[in-house]
């Protein structure tokens, strides 16, 4: 096999990117955990290429035992831009090197897919108690006419995958398309053979890398459900994530429409459901009276409604059990799967168990609901996940304050019995000293709970301006950035753009942001992480405040209160690294490649004097720092004089079973990305039909489809239609298969 420096050097060049030598150690520093079976975190910067570094060594392991790899990210974006652009490249650069090409794919949980017998009729109608008294005509129109399109995609569609689909559709629509992994039939279900989830795994069965979230990892390993084949070396990217998603994917809840809805579910299935509906209205009664925010043990008014909830559903679990040799239909298994949810979840609150928090938050649609979510989940990841692979994690922001010990801490890698890791940070390959500039407005008031102040305001403006636009506003909440949104769209009254997250889906927000520089965009959360827009159409990144975890957050509070409890600081390991993690997210979004310029302005005034403020700056990119209001501005009106036409933004395109892209990936290359966008290679342009269809690796139009028609029936070989659409054999015969053709010497199919 070729040599780790060899197969890099030839992907570098094939993705048209610049091998860096952060990269370099990186990919030797993979390949050196994986043949010692030793755990790594490894921080790498923006621009670093991580995924090139990570991906080649992932595919020599895979080559080498014939075991997959598996990568699992946190973001869509990034999953994107590893199974569309960065393993296509990568693959076609490597495989002559390697006598063979690499082969990919991407794999999701079952709800992310359409289900083809819930198309045909197979599963009842999810519509009935979806919506509140007063919407249900306009909604139910509304969802018909999603439901309309959703099928018509159905006919064009070779993945099945929902973010295919552009613009998405509402989750009330996609449920009446798609199924849990309990309401699912399995290899009993009449639409087995054509069903999008079977295919997508079975592709994934033989490839060398094997794409997912870091959910669905998550779940396979608690739950020992062997839903990914069987590997021993885990990617984990975006790992600063992981913690959160994992924690996430095993909060519970549970609410009365909730009890209600699956006593409704179960209604024509059971003999009588009265004493379920009886307990949601029991229940719904409690939570009502009961404060929001954690709970400090389970009142008894709580205990014996939920306790109904679990003894009434038990009963009709027993009662929707198929008999004996009898498979259960669409319906039935829809039932089973509500009721129980509704049993589980009542029974693990009622357990409380050592490590579950449990709290009351009132949701303005859904009203009372009661969660319960595990207040750590570092010693379930050092078993689960940790346990018997070599794990890599990585992300441009490990370290916090200097150290890699306040994440490891988070993933179960410190203390009595953890598993021995190394910790290393490449560094990055902008100067950020020279590319950018950490403003904080140290003469602002500090943050109150009021919303943004006048001042605030004022200065907001001021930076707007002097920038041209060109500006990514993150808040630490919605309320601050409609806020910002309004006063600015009435202050500019049509001279710059004001986007506010919430308007539109975030990734057409996000191009249209990356289109215009004289446009501005306002979020919170979603957009303190995911936004990757390089080039003058971002040269300015405004801070709101340091983004500390709300005061009553329940998991926060009970990991500061027990940390406190044993003798540790429990501000600083918990909020104040919250925030830091998140200020390096959020400041990160501005240096995006070695041509980029800008200002991140902090208009928190204690990044400069408050005792943790040292802790915060230490998490940052080292960028050029100044309290000096007036060289900022003058900086961002140079910059906007100067600036560049924005960066080409592309349209997403359509994605097979493998994840294969028809043109190019949105707005930019992706986080590490060292040049500009471009197509994918010998990608044809899409046909203005959107039945374009792609297969392994290649696009297809309507025109090559009907050359391939038109050959077979001349009675072409393979070989002989692959040198006439200049393509490999093996995508030819993918193609006649999908096409349900057959031409002389056709090979087997092959997923890539």
């Amino acid at each position: 096999m070729a040599s780790l420096d060899d197969l890099l050097h030839a992907a570098v060049q094939g993705v048209g990117g610049v091998e860096r030598p952060g990269q370099v150690e990186m990919a030797h520093a993979v390949e050196d955990a994986v043949s010692k079976d030793e755990h790594l975190l490894v921080q790498a910067g923006t621009g670093t290429g991580k995924s090139l570094a990570y991906l080649i060594p992932a595919v020599m392991h895979a080559q080498r035992t014939g075991k997959p790899a598996v990568i699992a990210t946190a973001t869509l974006a990034l999953q994107a831009q590893i199974v569309d652009r960065d393993m296509p490249r990568l693959a076609e650069s490597i495989a002559p090197l390697l006598g063979k090409r690499p082969t990919y794919g991407l794999v999701k949980g079952r709800r992310n897919y359409l289900c083809a017998h819930k198309l045909e009729g197979g599963f009842p109608d999810d519509e009935d108690g979806l919506f509140e008294v007063g919407e249900v005509d306009r909604a139910a129109s509304r969802l018909g006419q999603e439901v309309v399109r959703l099928r018509e995609w159905a006919e064009t569609t070779e993945s099945g995958d929902r973010d295919e689909l552009v613009p998405g559709v509402s989750e009330r629509a996609w449920r009446q398309v798609s199924v849990s992994a309990h309401e699912c039939m399995g290899s009993k279900c009449p639409s087995f053979g054509d069903c999008f989830v079977e295919r997508s795994r079975e592709a994934a069965k033989d490839c060398d890398v094997i794409v997912t979230n870091h959910s669905f990892m998550a779940i396979d390993s608690f739950e020992g459900r062997q839903m990914l084949p069987e590997h021993d070396l885990l990617v984990v990217d975006e790992a600063h994530e992981l913690v959160d998603r994992v924690t996430s994917t095993i909060t519970d809840e549970i609410t009365a429409n909730l009890v209600s809805a699956a006593a409704k579910r179960a209604g024509r299935l059971a003999e009588s459901t009265d004493a379920v509906e009886d307990a949601s209205v029991f229940l719904q009664g409690v939570l009502d009276e009961l404060p929001e925010g954690k709970l400090n043990g389970i009142p008894d008014a709580l205990a014996l409604a939920l306790a109904r909830v679990r003894d009434t559903t038990r009963q009709v679990q027993s009662e929707l059990k198929p008999d004996k040799g009898v498979e259960p239909d669409g319906a039935r298994k829809v039932a089973q799967a509500a009721i129980d949810e509704m049993f589980e979840n009542s029974s693990r609150i009622l357990e409380q168990r050592d490590l579950d928090v449990v709290w009351v938050s009132r949701d303005q649609r859904r009203g009372s609901v009661l969660r319960v979510a595990p207040m750590s989940v570092a010693m379930l990841l050092r078993d689960k996940v940790f346990g018997d692979r070599t794990v890599v994690m990585t992300s441009a922001t490990l370290e916090l304050g200097g150290t890699f010990d306040a994440v490891a801490g988070t993933m179960g890698l410190r203390g009595e019995g953890a598993p021995e890791w190394r910790g290393l940070d490449v560094g990055s390959p902008f100067d950020y000293p020279q590319q950018a500039i950490a403003y904080v407005a140290q003469h602002l008031p500090a943050p109150g709970r009021d919303g943004l102040s006048e001042q605030t305001l004022d200065e907001i403006e001021a930076l707007v301006r002097a920038a041209g636009g060109r500006t990514l506003g993150l808040f630490s909440s919605m309320r601050a950035a409609k806020e910002a949104t309004e006063a600015m769209r009435e202050r500019f009254d049509g001279d710059i753009g004001f986007l506010c997250q919430g308007e539109d889906q975030i990734t057409t927000l996000v191009r249209q942001f990356a289109r215009d520089p004289r446009t501005c965009l306002f979020g919170t959360l979603t957009l303190w992480q995911g936004v990757d827009v390089p080039g003058s159409a971002c040269q300015l990144v405004i801070i709101d405040r340091i983004p500390f975890p709300r005061p009553d957050d329940p998991l926060s509070s009970a990991r500061s209160q027990a940390i406190a409890r044993m003798g540790g600081n429990g501000f600083m390991a918990v909020s104040a690294t919250h925030a830091a993690l998140r200020l390096a997210q959020g400041a990160g979004r501005l240096i995006r490649r070695a041509d980029d310029r800008g200002v991140v302005a902090f208009l928190d005034s204690r990044m400069m004097t408050a005792r943790y403020a040292g802790f915060l700056q230490r998490s940052l990119p080292p960028f050029w720092p100044t309290t000096d209001r007036e060289r900022v501005l003058a900086a961002l009106r140079r910059l906007d004089e100067t600036a560049a036409a924005p960066v080409e933004v592309h349209e997403p395109a359509l994605r097979g079973i493998t994840g294969a892209l028809v043109g190019t990936t949105m707005g930019g290359t992706g986080e590490d990305a060292t040049e500009p966008p471009r197509p994918v290679a010998d990608a044809p342009p899409p046909a203005d039909s959107a039945r374009t269809a792609v297969t392994a690796g290649h696009a297809w139009t309507a025109e090559s489809d009907e050359e391939l028609r038109d050959g077979v029936e001349l009675g072409l070989s393979v070989d002989e239609l692959a040198e006439s659409l200049e393509l490999p054999a093996d995508v030819i015969t993918a193609r006649l298969k999908g096409l349900g053709l057959e031409a002389s010497g056709a090979t087997t199919l092959s997923f890539e």
